[in-house]
Order: C-alpha cells, then structure tokens, then sequence
C-alpha cells in the first residue's frame, strides 16, 4: 500500500491565507497539487495565527500536541518581527530553535524541512504611506538569517520574496485587503512547494 504523506505547515497569516478561502492558501494548495501527481497526501496540519511573531509561534509549538513524525513541515515567519521593529537577534534564536524543531519532527531528515522567505510587505499598497525601501532592507536582513540557517541545517529553502515584490505591479496578485497575497500568488507559492517536495519524495 503507498505511504500517506503528511505535511505541517508553520507560520503566520501568509501560511493561513488571510484574506482567501481557506482552500486557496499555499499549504492547501501544495497538497492538491501533489495529489494530482497520483502521490497519496493527508491535508496540511497548520499552526498558525495572523499576527504572530517567532517567539509566538514557538511558544504555541511548545503548547501543542503534535503528531511524533511528519513526512514534510514547511516554515515561513519573520514579516511581524520586522513589523514590530524587533530585534534580529531575537529572531536569530528563535528561527534556530524553529528550524531544529522542525527537522527533528522529520526524524531528523533536514531535506524534508522547507522554508519559504519571507514576503515584502513594503511593495504592496497597504504599505503607501511607509518607506518601502527600509521595510525591503529589513525584510532582507530576516530572509538573509532563514538562507543562513537553512544552508547550516542543510534544509530546503524557496525565495518567494522576489515575486511579492512584482505585487507594485498587479493586483491581481493581492488580497482584497491589499495587503495579504491572493490564491493567484498562493498558487505560485504551492507550485514551487510541491515540485520541491515531488522531487524529495523520489
């Protein structure tokens, strides 16, 4: 009988989808997308709140009861750090613990471990009336800390920043709320997600 593979996903509202269907967010997505590829696939367990920090996702991992063993576990945090201006340091710390948490529920297989950079909310309308060019440097000083680290822990890493920056020039590729990323961008996210993964799977 083929295994079922499961999938957990950590994150912030990126990773819930704020502002689309639940079915259109990027770890749904990634599921049916492999699905399709006649892989058996469980639904994504997600942990995440729009809002959180790394220190908040971490100490909700530490409240949870998870399954011992997940086939594949995505992580994409770090915007509300930059957003509440906190320290990189912090993040630092947190991300280590965040991404050794995550290779050990994979049995401490490190390619299983997935993540996404984070997005540049300085590009999107939301953001008209702040610096855009300080928030894209902030946001790469934490994505250049998530390619650090997933280079030392010898994990999968996906920049996704580059295609949220083209979001100045195209709706269609945001939120109603104009500053969250609509199941189009979600799309894009799952497919490079699922080639990954496929990839791994062989």
């Amino acid at each position: 009988m083929q295994h079922a593979h499961s999938y957990l996903a950590l994150g912030d509202s990126y990773t819930i989808g704020e502002s689309v269907p639940l079915h259109d967010s990027f770890p749904y997505i990634t599921t049916q997308l492999i699905r399709k590829q006649k892989v058996l696939m469980h639904a994504p367990e997600i942990i995440a709140q729009t809002g959180w920090t790394s220190s908040e996702l971490a100490e909700q991992l530490l409240k949870t009861e998870l399954q011992t063993h997940y086939d594949f576990v995505s992580l994409l945090i770090g915007v509300n750090n930059q957003y509440r201006h906190l320290s990189l340091d912090n993040f630092r710390n947190d991300f280590e613990y965040l991404l050794k948490k995550a290779i050990h529920l994979t049995g401490g297989k490190s390619e299983r471990v997935i993540v996404l950079s984070i997005p540049d909310w300085g590009c999107t309308p939301y953001a008209v009336d702040k610096n855009g060019a300080e928030i894209g440097v902030e946001i790469d000083s934490f994505n250049h800390v998530c390619d650090q680290f997933s280079k030392k822990y010898h994990t999968g890493y996906i920049n996704i920043t580059e295609e949220t920056r083209a979001a100045r020039n195209n709706a269609d590729t945001l939120a109603s709320d104009q500053l969250h990323y609509s199941g189009i961008t979600h799309f894009k996210w799952a497919t490079h997600l699922a080639n990954y993964m496929l990839k791994t799977c062989q």
